[in-house]
C-alpha cells in the first residue's frame, strides 16, 4: 500500500499534463487508396523522425474480382466419415459449415462495407523501424483521456477493435463518464495487414515492443502511456511494461504469459486449483497446438497453400474462431460471417498470412522469454472461461509482482475484444482508473 501512494505522489507532478501530450502533427496528404503504395521516410523540423501520413484502404477491385474467381474454383476435401454429427470439429474445420461460409463469402460478403467500417477510423502509416507501420489513432472526447496502446493476436487483426474502440474513446455514447476516456492507439503488428510489404523485415515479439514504444513516444509523443492486449497482444503488452517501465505506466492482459513448466519448477504440492490447470494445460499442448508447431518450424512451407488458396485460409483461420471462443457450437451465436470475413478477408488481400507466422518462429528459435526477476508496473488480468489456457494467481504472481486488479469473467474467449467488448472495455477502465485519481 505504502509503494501505491508513493506511486500515485510520484504521479501528482505530472498528471495534468500528462494525458494531454501534443503528437506531432498528422499532416492532411492526399488520401493513399491503395493498400501496398510505398510510402517514404520524412523528416520533421531538424530531426530524423518520421511524419505519419493519413491512410485509407481501399482494395483494388481487381483483386475482389480474383478472390471470387478463386472462390469459384475451390476444390474441397470430403470429411471423414467418423465424424458422426454434421457439427463435428473434432478434426478440424467442419465441411458443412465451410460450405456455408465459402458460399457466403463469394455471393453475398460486402467487402467494401467492412473496408468503409475501418475507414472510419483515423488511420495512419508511418515509417519506423524500417517498415511502412500502419495504425488506427482515435482521440478520446473527454478531459485529458489516457493514450491507450491496444496490440492485437493472431489470426486477429485491427478488425477486432471495432467495437471497443469506440466504448474506450467516447464512454458518455455507452452510458459512461467523459473523465473516463482513453485516447487509442491500435497499430497492426508488423508483418500483419496493413503493415506489410513484401520482402520487408520479420519481427519477433521485442522488436514488435520496441517499435511500438517509439510509435507511442518518438513519433505520437505520449512520454507515457498504458498498453492493453490478448494473444500475441498480451505478450507484446507484458514485455512493454518489463522493458520500458519508464513509459508504460500500466498493463492489462487477458492471456497470461508464463512458462508452460513452471508447475515442475516447484518444491512445494501443488493446490487443487494448480493440479486442474496442469491438467487443463496438458490437454490444449496435446490438442490444440498443433498451429504452433508448423508456424514456428515451417512457416513459408504452410504459407505457399494459405497464400494461394482463400478456402485454404479462411479453414485455417476460422477453426481458431471457433475452438477458442465461447460459443458452446454455434459459431454463429458470437460473430456473424461478416465479422469473420472481414479479418479473414484482410490477411488475404493484403498476402499476410506468412509473414503472420514469424512471432511463432522468433519464439521457437530462442524468442522472448519472461523474465526471472518478474514485471514490475502495475498489472490488470481478465479471465475469461474458454480462454486457451488460464493460469491460477499463484503462478502469475512469479512473474507479475504488482497485480492491481484481478477478475474471472462468466462469459468469454480468446477474442473478448469481440466476445464481450462491453465487459473487456469496463475492465480496461477499471485497471487503469487509478491513474485518474492523482
Amino acid at each position: 500500500m505504502k509503494e501505491r501512494r508513493n506511486f500515485l505522489r510520484n504521479l501528482s507532478g505530472i498528471a495534468s499534463s500528462l494525458f494531454a501530450t501534443q503528437s506531432f502533427a498528422e499532416q492532411k496528404y492526399p488520401s493513399i487508396n491503395s493498400y501496398s503504395e510505398p510510402l517514404q521516410m520524412l523528416k520533421v523540423a531538424n530531426s530524423e523522425l518520421p511524419k505519419p501520413i493519413p491512410f485509407k484502404l481501399h482494395v483494388p477491385d481487381q483483386s475482389l474480382k480474383d478472390l471470387k474467381s478463386r472462390l469459384s474454383m475451390t476444390r474441397l476435401p470430403d470429411q471423414s466419415p467418423d465424424q458422426s454429427l454434421s457439427n463435428n470439429w473434432m478434426y478440424g474445420t467442419n465441411l458443412s459449415w465451410m460450405k456455408k461460409l465459402l458460399s457466403y463469402w463469394s455471393s453475398e460478403f460486402d467487402w467494401r462495407m467492412q473496408e468503409a467500417k475501418l475507414n472510419e477510423f483515423d488511420q495512419f502509416k508511418v515509417n519506423l523501424h524500417g517498415i511502412n507501420l500502419h495504425y488506427i489513432h482515435v482521440k478520446g472526447k473527454g478531459p485529458n483521456p489516457i493514450p491507450l496502446l491496444l496490440s492485437h493476436g493472431w489470426p486477429g487483426s485491427v478488425y477486432e477493435f471495432m467495437k471497443i474502440i469506440p466504448r474506450l474513446t467516447d464512454p458518455v455514447r455507452f452510458g459512461g463518464r467523459a473523465e473516463e476516456s482513453f485516447t487509442v492507439i491500435a497499430p497492426s503488428l508488423p508483418g500483419y495487414g496493413l503493415s506489410f510489404e513484401q520482402n520487408q523485415p520479420r519481427f519477433s515479439v521485442e522488436q514488435i515492443a520496441a517499435c511500438f514504444k517509439d510509435l507511442m513516444t518518438k513519433v505520437l509523443g505520449y512520454d507515457k502511456f498504458v498498453a492493453q492486449g490478448g494473444d500475441w497482444g498480451s505478450v507484446i503488452t507484458t514485455r512493454l511494461g518489463e522493458a520500458y517501465p519508464e513509459h508504460v505506466l500500466a498493463i492489462h492482459i487477458t492471456l497470461l504469459s508464463i512458462r508452460r513448466d513452471h508447475a515442475s519448477l516447484l518444491t512445494r504440492p501443488l493446490s487443487v486449483e494448480e493440479q486442474n490447470y496442469s491438467k487443463e494445460l496438458a490437454l490444449f499442448v496435446k490438442e490444440e497446438t498443433g498451429y504452433q508447431a508448423i508456424q514456428g518450424t515451417r512457416p513459408q512451407t504452410l504459407a505457399y497453400a494459405l497464400n494461394d488458396s482463400p478456402a485454404g485460409l479462411a479453414a485455417w483461420i476460422v477453426e481458431k474462431f471457433y475452438m477458442w471462443s465461447d460459443c458452446d457450437g454455434d459459431l454463429e451465436s458470437i460473430f456473424t460471417l461478416d465479422e469473420l470475413l472481414a479479418d479473414i478477408s484482410l490477411y488475404w488481400f493484403t498476402g499476410t498470412i506468412g509473414s503472420s507466422f514469424w512471432p511463432y518462429y522468433a519464439r521457437s528459435h530462442g524468442g522472448y522469454q519472461i523474465p526471472a526477476n518478474g514485471i514490475k508496473v502495475p498489472m490488470g488480468y481478465a479471465q475469461f472461461p474458454k480462454e486457451i489456457y488460464k493460469p491460477p494467481r499463484s503462478f502469475a504472481e512469479a512473474y507479475f509482482t504488482n497485480i492491481i486488479r484481478w477478475t474471472e469473467q462468466k462469459k468469454g474467449g480468446h477474442f473478448s475484444a469481440m466476445e464481450q467488448p462491453e465487459v473487456l472495455s469496463e475492465e480496461i477502465r477499471k485497471t487503469f482508473n487509478f491513474l485518474r485519481t492523482v
